[in-house]
């Protein structure tokens, strides 16, 4: 057990930060809140209702972007997006294209992204955030490979989805310059079984 008696409330607006050390299970908490691990005990609800019973529902408002890139290599940035867009709501091409110019991919459209550097890779990951806007993110270290301009372009866009009514869930080692009015941290750490 990573963590015992802890419990977490979102609402709209909601920005929460879960911190701790290595290994104190923030990303496993991600995971359980996304619904890609079940609880050894207790239980995550989504509207008051266990999540595991609410699979469609918890498609419908999640978007779950994890640590690694989640990209397929061979593909280009256009059919990565088109592919990912496809499993639940299929976007146009000037909408990918349109997301693609948001993260600072222009002109990078068509090429594989196998030759894209690792943190142009987490770009193409990042503008499914410009595309599909279901109310809760949850992203595990969403600044990973990204520059300056690209961390402050992020933090602008997750800050206005909270300002806009949705929820943020995200790890991150990386000290936030911009932080919604819901902010919150929360220490791993402090909640250690």
């Amino acid at each position: 057990m990573l963590f015992e008696h802890l419990e977490l409330r979102l609402t709209g607006g909601d920005m929460v930060q879960i911190s701790g050390p290595n290994g104190s299970g923030k990303t496993s908490l991600l995971r359980l809140l996304a619904g890609l691990m079940q609880p050894t005990s207790g239980q995550v609800l989504l509207n008051g209702q266990p999540l595991h019973a609410q699979r469609a529902e918890l498609a419908r408002n999640l978007l779950w972007i994890g640590h690694a890139a989640g990209i397929k290599e061979l593909l280009s940035p256009e059919e990565n997006l088109s592919w990912l867009c496809a499993l639940h709501q299929p976007a146009r091409r000037e909408a990918i294209w349109q997301a693609l110019a948001a993260v600072g991919l222009r002109g990078f459209e068509d090429v594989p992204c196998h030759t894209l550097s690792a943190g142009q890779q987490r770009r193409v990951a990042l503008a499914r955030l410009y595309l599909d806007s279901p109310p809760l993110w949850i992203l595990d270290e969403p600044f990973t490979a990204l520059d300056k301009q690209g961390v402050a372009q992020l933090e602008e866009h997750l800050a206005g989805h909270c300002e806009r009514g949705g929820m943020v869930v995200l790890t991150t080692h990386h000290s936030l310059a911009r932080m919604p009015s819901g902010y919150r941290d929360i220490d791993l750490g402090r909640w250690a079984a």
